[in-house]
């Protein structure tokens, strides 16, 4: 029997961090389809161009090139015993999608207010050269407003400002909490809150999933 696990929350909870510690612990393949998608945007491809169109736009990737992207994804022997999963599913029909292609075992939804959310993505800089991400409220920088890496500028998305935040914030929720419901009401939801230290929200997450 597979392991296949969903991480969720809004931009700026943590998830990927989180997914991130659950895989290694437990040996499992890390699905981002955040990662995916910019990995999928830059490649000369139909795909690639379509994918590159909507994120240039500031729309959703659409959910038939998300399941194509996920069904390439599911045919590597790696996710055999198990995945854990960020980033998707966004609304009720990606997770429909799941349970018949991939059914999940446990799903964690990391909960974090709209201040602490607006906190964490208004510190987020990403490298104008190398795309290197950081934000600024965890890692100390060698030189202020220099990636460590390459010594390229560092820039503040257009994006990461509070009022946009906001809008996508609400429109994150409108969406997901058909998704959460719909795992609330299969026994396989796990809440935790995200507000906390890096490590001591891991450690609620492996209790809550080891009782």
């Amino acid at each position: 029997m597979s392991n296949n696990f969903i991480i969720m929350g809004p931009a700026g909870s943590g998830k990927g961090t989180q997914a991130k510690l659950l895989s290694k612990k437990l040996n499992l393949p890390h699905i981002s389809t955040g990662v995916m998608c910019r990995e999928i945007r830059e490649q000369d491809t139909e795909l690639g161009r379509k994918v590159k169109q909507m994120h240039d736009a500031g729309v959703l990737v659409t959910d038939e090139i998300m399941f194509e992207i996920l069904l390439e994804r599911f045919k590597n022997p790696d996710i055999r015993e198990g995945f854990v999963l960020d980033g998707f599913p966004r609304n009720l029909n990606q997770a429909e999608f799941l349970e018949r292609h991939k059914p999940i075992n446990r799903v964690i939804f990391l909960e974090v207010s709209e201040e602490e959310v607006i906190r964490r993505m208004t510190a987020r800089r990403v490298c104008s050269k190398c795309k290197a991400e950081y934000n600024i409220i965890y890692i100390k920088l060698k030189q202020e407003g220099i990636c460590d890496k390459c010594g390229g500028k560092l820039i503040q998305r257009a994006d990461d400002n509070p009022d946009s935040i906001r809008e996508r914030l609400n429109e994150f929720y409108e969406q997901t909490i058909l998704v959460i419901n719909f795992y609330d009401k299969k026994g396989i939801l796990l809440r935790v809150n995200g507000e906390r230290p890096i490590e001591k929200v891991f450690e609620e997450m492996v209790a809550g999933l080891e009782k």
